[in-house]
């Protein structure tokens, strides 16, 4: 009946199924979930598009997957400027010559760079074996301590010494005053959110939700060709390797009848008392002026069935159990595994549609 069976609504099923159908394929999506666009669904609430699966901006360098988005979306010129929230004191972010002027007192990069390199030689560390050892080689003890240990440890469920130094290499650290997060040449988000985008690439595609893939495998894999597979790549193979691990997050959204709760889309909570990393105000991302607003705490978790997975925990033990389902999938001619959970990799959005864009090339040899 089908030509494709697309397991997930999200970005890499969407464009996907946009793209095939695009070349006279006949694709049948569906996802578990009551509604499409996986984790960057946004729903509407007293006329705020909510992020309800944590914030998401849309950024890359990359001027092809920039003009494909544009076909589906006008993006607004919201500009990622997270602030931190430590006991009270609040410091931008990335850490800049704002984040350094509030904590030292220092002036220009020079005075900051040897603050730093004061506080790294006093630590005396030179070959960094774990993430507070490389957060601290990177901006020193004092920004480690109040931005960086707490809100990791929450994020991970972890001590930063049990950590791979990795996490963190690419930490941003800016010797200008420029609260902007991202570098990337092209950055906003979507008016009208992210589900309309989602709505465009499906509106010649039937879609069918509340379907587990599971619960019905056999008859479901007998309507199509060819599967797309975006769900968890160890559910696939029925866990014979085990189970992968991952950090879930639960989200606490509250309407509040007020114009503005804390000025800014996205506030971070560097200390360990917090329970929650952050808090989003959602009206914020496309600059709102209704007269309520939205708020969501996000509180990280450790993943277990029946939760969402969310970050992959990339460390040695999962990459090898990854690496055996990844062999196993090799000799799959009948399934394109793609996607954050498909390949346990963490993906910004603009990296899954190039996935995405790849594996379509990929299979129409385009």
């Amino acid at each position: 009946m089908y030509d494709y069976l697309i397991v997930g609504a999200g970005l890499f099923g969407s464009v996907f199924a946009y793209e095939a159908t695009k070349r006279g394929k006949k694709c049948l999506v569906i996802d578990k979930r009551d509604h499409i666009g996986g984790n960057v669904y946004t729903e509407n609430i007293e006329g705020i598009n909510v992020h309800k699966y944590g914030a998401h901006i849309f950024h890359t360098n990359n001027k092809q997957i920039w003009d494909y988005v544009n076909n589906f979306a006008e993006f607004n010129r919201y500009t990622n400027s997270p602030v931190a929230n430590y006991k009270g004191e609040i410091y931008n972010l990335p850490f800049n010559m704002n984040t350094f002027n509030k904590l030292w007192g220092v002036i220009n990069p020079e005075e900051a760079k040897q603050k730093i390199k004061e506080q790294r030689n006093a630590a005396n560390i030179t070959q960094p074996r774990n993430l507070e050892e490389q957060a601290i080689s990177l901006v020193g003890t004092d920004i480690y301590e109040k931005l960086i240990k707490g809100y990791t440890e929450k994020q991970w469920g972890r001590s930063a010494r049990e950590l791979p130094s990795f996490i963190i290499k690419r930490l941003p650290v800016r010797f200008t005053y420029d609260n902007n997060y991202f570098n990337d040449r092209y950055q906003g988000i979507p008016v009208g959110g992210y589900t309309a985008i989602i709505e465009k690439m499906l509106e010649d595609v039937e879609v069918r939700l509340d379907v587990d893939f599971f619960e019905e495998k056999e008859e479901l894999e007998a309507l199509a060709e060819k599967i797309v597979f975006t769900g968890m790549i160890d559910q696939y193979y029925n866990y014979q390797f085990g189970f992968l691990d991952y950090r879930s997050l639960q989200f606490e959204t509250t309407v509040m009848d007020k114009e503005n709760f804390q000025g800014n889309a996205v506030v971070n909570y560097t200390d360990r008392e917090t329970p929650y990393t952050r808090i989003i105000e959602h009206k914020h991302f496309e600059f709102g002026n209704q007269d309520k607003t939205v708020v969501t705490e996000e509180y990280p978790m450790e993943w277990k069935q029946g939760l969402e997975p969310y970050y992959p925990i990339n460390d040695d033990k999962n990459n090898k159990i990854y690496k055996m389902y990844k062999e196993l999938t090799n000799n799959e001619s009948n399934v394109i595994f793609g996607g954050r959970l498909a390949t346990y990799k963490y993906y910004d959005m603009h990296q899954v549609i190039g996935e995405a864009l790849h594996a379509v090339s990929k299979e129409f040899k385009d």
